[in-house]
């Protein structure tokens, strides 16, 4: 009778643990589920169908009941007792309910300035979409296309490709998606976004609002040894605060994605570890205090709200860009951007060209390459929320070639030496897309 009881007990206390375990993932699992679905439908324009057959198919999350409310434009998650909800607010896309309520949530300023009112197809690229009908020399075109064929046969080491486009010479000469996507469809950038959060930034500092080098002024650094990080240590991702950038668990960047309302807040609690300037490790953390940083310097949430397309999309025609909000209203820098392919190519182009959009210095001069210098720490890996390839991580590369890449595998690479942007979005979990096989196959079509 004893040893019954004893086991009893066991499995009572080996059930009660397993649930608390569960219970800190939970809204992790939800959360990932909710957001990832309501941004899928409302801003994507994906059906729940495919992203419940890839994007939401793995571990946990695909148990998840996912409900839709089309009418309201939310996604409630449900796993066991847990759930969570995403909501829509029009031009920035879905947010997670975390520590804000909906009301609070949707009351902000959110201001979307219009684009000038003309028809896109009408305006020559790379302001509009009017293409050329002859493809600039140095291209060889028959090679290029067996390179996509090569990419869109989903087969292993290339699985998972939603689309690739390609620029030369400024020039957009190839586009390709999958069958069941078009280019009316936007892409989700994950970390692709921490790039357009060093954009957002260098307009300000042309704009004499921020300086790169200034400390970070974060009130609650100003009396411990943080007070010595500046804004480009956030940028190069060199600050020492701890972080955990591990997807597989209730780390840092989940718990900051999927559990807190402010991002930015949770992740300026972080204690240092390391004085800054000196290791280099990857935080997604750090990029949302820096979207924070931009919001104080603004100063005033209608115009923070209206900054990135007023000063960057609308300029150089990225039409359809959605820069996504946190519960607490600030920019979700560190992972939550959509935009079409063609924006995405856009946005390379403008830094192939040195931050000057067709004879406007949208960037200040020197901006970019302070972009593409090497973080201390980082092995000439990284630059300023750039990757570099200066330490060839991808040897048939140029030294040049630096990118913004994303989870999953979202990439915009880069390539001033060869007059090159090329724009890759899927759903490639680690080993399953070769992205270096795939560029070689790129350049090698280009003299």
């Amino acid at each position: 009778m004893k040893k019954r009881i004893f086991i009893i007990l066991i499995l009572v206390l080996l059930i009660g643990g397993g649930l608390l375990y569960i219970g800190t993932l939970a809204p992790i699992i939800t959360g990932y589920a909710a957001k990832n679905m309501a941004s899928g439908i409302f801003v994507a324009g994906r059906t729940l169908e495919s992203l419940e057959k890839e994007d939401l198919n793995f571990s946990f999350i695909k148990y998840n009941k996912n409900t839709v409310d089309y009418q309201k434009k939310e996604v409630t998650s449900r796993f066991l007792f847990w759930k969570s909800k995403a909501i829509y607010i029009e031009g920035f896309g879905c947010t997670l309910v975390r520590d804000f309520t909906e009301d609070e949530i949707k009351s902000r300023p959110y201001a979307i300035v219009a684009h000038e009112n003309v028809n896109p197809d009408t305006v020559a690229w790379p302001v509009g979409n009017l293409l050329v009908d002859t493809v600039p020399q140095g291209i060889d075109v028959a090679k290029l296309n067996r390179a996509l064929d090569v990419v869109f046969a989903d087969t292993a080491p290339m699985k998972g490709t939603f689309a690739v486009a390609v620029a030369y010479k400024n020039q957009l000469i190839a586009e390709r998606y999958r069958d069941d996507l078009s280019a009316d469809n936007l892409f989700l950038s994950w970390s692709v976004a921490k790039s357009f959060t060093n954009t957002l930034v260098g307009i300000l500092a042309r704009e004499g609002k921020i300086s790169a080098e200034q400390l970070a002024p974060v009130d609650a650094w100003k009396n411990d040894g943080r007070h010595d990080i500046k804004l480009i240590n956030l940028l190069r991702m060199n600050s020492g605060l701890e972080w955990n950038e591990d997807y597989g668990s209730n780390s840092d960047v989940n718990r900051m994605l999927f559990k807190k309302g402010d991002m930015a807040l949770f992740a300026a609690g972080k204690n240092a570890s390391e004085l800054p300037d000196v290791h280099w490790y990857y935080t997604s953390g750090g990029t949302n205090i820096v979207c924070w940083l931009i919001r104080d310097a603004i100063g005033n949430d209608a115009d923070y709200y209206a900054f990135p397309r007023r000063e960057l999309f609308n300029k150089i025609g990225m039409r359809s860009a959605v820069f996504e909000v946190d519960a607490s209203g600030t920019f979700a820098g560190s992972s939550y951007l959509y935009a079409s392919m063609r924006d995405y190519v856009r946005y390379g182009l403008l830094y192939l060209n040195d931050g000057n959009w067709l004879g406007e210095q949208i960037l200040p001069q020197g901006w970019v390459n302070m972009t593409v210098t090497p973080a201390k720490g980082s092995d000439n890996g990284y630059g300023a929320l750039f990757w570099l390839n200066k330490n060839k991580a991808y040897p048939d590369l140029p030294d040049d070639m630096y990118s913004c890449r994303g989870h999953d595998g979202q990439f915009i690479y880069i390539i001033p030496s060869k007059n090159l942007v090329v724009v890759r979005t899927g759903f490639s979990q680690k080993g399953s897309f070769n992205s270096k096989a795939f560029m070689k196959s790129i350049v090698e079509a280009v003299e």
